[in-house]
């Protein structure tokens, strides 16, 4: 199996303030992520000034403000982005970002990220998705808010301005924040790549870690999932993301499951065969036998330890001499 990749989704966690940005590429580090992702956008290219927030935004930010001017005080400026993956590769860890608009797409493009992520809301962008597939690189698809019609015709997109299936991996995503349990429809997963032939993986926006844990166990080749330093911070997506300590966990347990999936031979492991004769049973006298007894179901019985001759063997034992004494609860030999 290879291995998962885990994108620690640092998004707009910032707040627009670069030095909790570099604080973010820390903890994403700290915890053993892949990746740490952000978002790059020039608001006014990305939002008109009429667009409503959504209703988790209005719940997490000030309800008098535009969804413009909401995303106008998260994002960092343009400039920020190159100094950023400096920092990322001065902490050994991948960084990428998502582009929201065509400009933004330019300004990431010399940063040498080692793949393009659409957002679900851009499945539909025709400019934008001729754009990615013309830059030739490998790409992971989010499709939130999609079906499998709004994933074909985007996925037509790409292989037709340039991009090749082995190239492209479909998140199932559902964008809400938080996910509720019931509407995560985990299985569509597995849809995914059997309807497309692509690796598939999942990006989380449920509260906790366990349906992230469940799509790797499922087949997922990448899962991405949102984190903060604190939950409580102002922000439309703090609420719905992991604290440091959550995504360690989240990144040990996908770790442990990567090693536990082994290989589909069922076997005795190396672990566990030194205790082969500790769990299994034998042939026991259950009374005292004489030589030249005959083994009977009178005076055998099984139990403890497993290195006399195994229990499968009973018909064949019974009716066989007693090669000599045996005393009560010893071995049985021939």
């Amino acid at each position: 199996m290879q291995k998962v990749i885990i994108i620690a989704e640092a998004g707009v966690n910032h707040n627009g303030d670069y030095e909790l940005a570099k604080k973010l590429v820390v903890a994403a580090k700290q915890a053993g992520a892949d990746y740490v992702k952000f978002q790059t956008a020039r608001p006014e290219l990305v939002i008109s000034r009429y667009a409503p927030k959504a209703e988790y935004q209005m719940g997490t930010t000030k309800k008098e403000e535009s969804q413009l001017d909401m995303c106008r005080a998260i994002h960092l400026p343009l400039t920020d982005y190159a100094p950023l993956k400096k920092y990322c590769d001065e902490n050994e860890i991948s960084f990428i970002s998502t582009p929201f608009d065509l400009e933004s797409i330019d300004v990431l493009a010399p940063l040498g990220m080692d793949f393009w992520k659409i957002p679900s809301g851009e499945i539909t962008n025709l400019p934008y998705l001729k754009k990615i597939a013309r830059l030739h690189q490998p790409v992971i698809m989010s499709t939130g808010m999609s079906n499998l019609g709004d994933i074909e015709a985007a996925l037509k997109v790409l292989t037709d301005n340039g991009l090749i299936e082995d190239q492209i991996t479909l998140l199932h995503c559902n964008t809400e924040y938080p996910t509720p349990y019931e509407d995560v429809n985990l299985r569509a997963m597995i849809t995914l790549k059997e309807a497309f032939g692509v690796n598939v993986g999942y990006s989380d926006h449920t509260k906790g870690i366990e349906v992230s844990l469940a799509a790797v166990a499922m087949g997922a080749t990448v899962i991405e999932k949102h984190f903060t330093l604190d939950c409580n911070l102002p922000g439309p997506d703090h609420k719905a993301s992991l604290e440091p300590d959550e995504l360690e966990q989240l990144v040990k347990s996908i770790r442990h499951l990567e090693k536990a999936f082994g290989s589909p031979i069922k076997q005795v492991s190396r672990s566990e065969k030194k205790n082969m004769t500790v769990a299994r049973k034998s042939l026991i006298a259950a009374v005292d036998i004489k030589k030249g007894e005959k083994f009977t179901d009178k005076n055998m019985t099984v139990k403890r330890p497993g290195n006399g001759i195994s229990p499968m063997l009973w018909d064949e034992v019974t009716g066989r001499i007693a090669p000599r004494d045996f005393k009560e609860d010893e071995l049985i030999e021939l």
